[in-house]
């Protein structure tokens, strides 16, 4: 955890530290990991959760089962998948909290591309040659 006040490396400091940790630090722990796939074309290793990616739980009693993310919170630090439900001893049936460490991205939702990689695909004009075309049409 480099991000927070690397002070002391008493446990119990560390885990203090993350309980009282704010919501922008947390968001960097509710990271998966991402299917070989993705990692090939996006060139990261993992990406933040957030709703709407798909994904796959790879360890516990929920195994192997995927689904969409449905929320994600930050305050607990864990995140809960459509089809990942267990009962509750009135017999109601509640989505399961997972860690966010425990799954992996199969599908990303519809995030924006970074701002350098617009630039790079947009096409380039030049508007200083555009306005003294138009400043030269109106001196006349």
């Amino acid at each position: 955890m480099r991000f927070l006040n690397p002070v002391s490396a008493q446990p119990r400091k560390k885990r203090l530290a993350l309980y009282e940790a704010p919501l922008h630090s947390r968001q960097k722990l509710a990271a998966a990991h991402l299917s070989k796939e993705l990692r090939a074309k996006i060139k990261k290793r993992c990406v933040q959760l957030k709703k709407g990616d798909k994904v796959r739980v790879m360890r516990g009693s929920f195994k192997k089962k995927e689904g969409k993310v449905t929320r994600v919170d930050l305050k607990r630090s864990v995140a809960f998948v459509e089809g990942v439900v267990r009962k509750k001893q009135s017999g109601k049936e509640v989505q399961a909290a997972i860690q966010a460490s425990k799954l992996l991205i199969i599908e990303l939702a519809g995030r924006a591309p970074k701002r350098k990689a617009l630039k790079e695909q947009a096409p380039k004009q030049a508007p200083k040659e555009q306005k003294t075309e138009q400043t030269a049409a109106g001196k006349k």
